[in-house]
């Protein structure tokens, strides 16, 4: 008598198969506004790993010194000179380095040895370093991947029902061991009779670079009623102006003659350039608006720090003027609307204090959530984590028969 065959258990390579299927899928690694600060191998191209590399070649070791001799032999034209014209061996160092991963290297705002990958950078450019200023390629990784930002709003209850939202965010940000600290630090370094600007704008430039994102654009994007003057001169000396900004406004066009002889304000103004200005005469937005956001933050702590124009004002404007610009005047006014008139700013802004006067809108007691959660909250935008793992199961389930 034949015993019936047992069924043949399944394979280990279909059970793996099956595990697979079923585990939801990675998330992304991200640089998110709580990381460390980034290391040259966590970018995709860092001048600094490029320069490595091409210190192993001997050729293209020698073409950097040269073209790195010639950066440093040419200086920044003042607005009424005309602009240096770059030698021949220079512009021809630079053309044989093109097809080398150098000429493709960024930075990020921030890692560590950030000054040293952008005096890479700009020795590599020396076109868009020297006269240039149309700086519509910026220098750094274009990066906007962000770790859900998790805050305890119950605490502010502890404030007056009706206090305005600048306040709360100032609270948010005393609640935030990291954001206190950092805001601590600038106000002590940009505070007093006797103030450093130069000390000031570098704790300034620490704490929008290392703040969480989210608390430095709360602090400095927080929504006012029109009438609310308290709340306007809040938000107008998030940055300090007293300190950080000069007391008597210069020419525009001699402020960015200053911050493009600085690699680190010579890299901002072309980062806010290349995300925030528009591409036609429609006013369309080159990139989205976060990147715009993050780029004009950018600015701030440089020569170029712009500020709210009033405290019952959204416009932002340079402190500077176009008095005394000469036939250069159209020139300078251009400047000037780059940011007072410029409608993908101006927009970014809108928007982001539209947010944030929705965030902190509601009775939040009792609730800890997470900015992602919060600007996920229409279904259609939701995710449907159990969509895969049913379609998973189905596929599974008609494989097996074949499979066993």
């Amino acid at each position: 008598m034949v015993r019936p065959r047992s069924p043949r258990p399944p394979p280990l390579a279909l059970l793996l198969l099956l595990l697979l299927l079923l585990l939801p899928p990675p998330l992304p690694l991200s640089l998110g506004a709580g990381d460390p600060l980034p290391t040259e191998g966590r970018l995709m191209n860092s001048c600094i790993q490029a320069r490595r590399k091409c210190k192993a070649d001997p050729i293209c070791n020698a073409t950097y010194h040269h073209l790195n001799s010639c950066a440093s032999s040419t200086s920044i034209p003042s607005p009424s000179e005309e602009e240096p014209s770059i030698s021949e061996d220079c512009m021809e160092a630079a053309q044989q380095l093109r097809n080398s991963s150098l000429m493709r290297c960024t930075c990020h705002r921030r890692m560590k040895n950030q000054a040293a990958c952008l005096d890479i950078y700009w020795t590599l450019h020396p076109a868009r370093s020297i006269g240039d200023y149309e700086l519509d390629v910026s220098p750094y990784e274009d990066t906007v991947t962000r770790k859900p930002w998790k805050m305890d709003l119950s605490k502010l209850n502890m404030l007056k029902p009706d206090s305005d939202l600048c306040l709360k965010f100032a609270m948010l940000c005393t609640l935030n061991d990291k954001c206190d600290r950092l805001r601590k630090a600038y106000g002590e370094a940009c505070s007093g009779s006797r103030c450093q600007r130069h000390a000031c704008q570098g704790q300034l430039r620490a704490f929008f670079e290392k703040a969480s994102e989210p608390h430095a654009q709360g602090l400095l994007l927080c929504p006012c009623a029109p009438t609310d003057q308290g709340c306007g001169q809040r938000r107008r000396n998030t940055i300090a102006p007293g300190c950080a900004l000069p007391s008597e406004p210069r020419n525009c066009l001699e402020l960015r003659r200053l911050c493009l002889a600085d690699p680190l304000c010579r890299s901002r103004l072309a980062d806010f350039q290349t995300h925030c200005h528009p591409i036609d005469i429609l006013g369309t937005c080159a990139t989205d608006q976060s990147r715009c956001l993050r780029a004009y933050m950018g600015l701030i702590g440089t020569a170029m720090t712009p500020n709210f124009v009033s405290n019952v004002s959204t416009s932002v404007a340079l402190s500077c003027t176009c008095r005394g610009s000469g036939n250069l005047q159209e020139e300078c006014e251009r400047l000037e609307d780059s940011f007072s008139h410029n409608p993908c700013l101006m927009e970014a802004i809108a928007a982001k204090m539209r947010f944030h006067s929705q965030l902190l809108s509601q009775d939040w007691a009792d609730s800890t959530i997470s900015m992602m959660e919060r600007q996920n909250k229409n279904p259609a935008l939701r995710s449907r984590p159990w969509v895969p793992s049913l379609f998973s199961c189905v596929l599974t389930l008609l494989l097996l028969p074949s499979l066993w």
